[in-house]
């Protein structure tokens, strides 16, 4: 079953940050892709299940960014 989730991360500015967040969630179990709009800090992940919101919170925190509360 294939999910796609969508997220928006705050203090993102440049393509070094849009690899750091892609890398991060990437890095998250079942994540098959993710796509980073560095413009509007939205970003889209597909993954082969449902994601924890909690996981994606710390993956973008790892990344040195934060997680817009939805």
């Amino acid at each position: 079953m294939a999910v796609t989730s969508t997220f928006t991360v705050k203090g993102m500015t440049c393509s070094h940050c849009v690899q750091s967040v892609t890398q991060e969630l990437s890095a998250l179990p079942g994540v098959t892709a993710v796509e980073v709009d560095l413009a509007s800090g939205g970003v889209t992940v597909a993954s082969d299940r449902a994601l924890d919101d909690e996981a994606v919170r710390a993956a973008v925190d790892e990344a040195g960014y934060e997680l817009a509360d939805a």
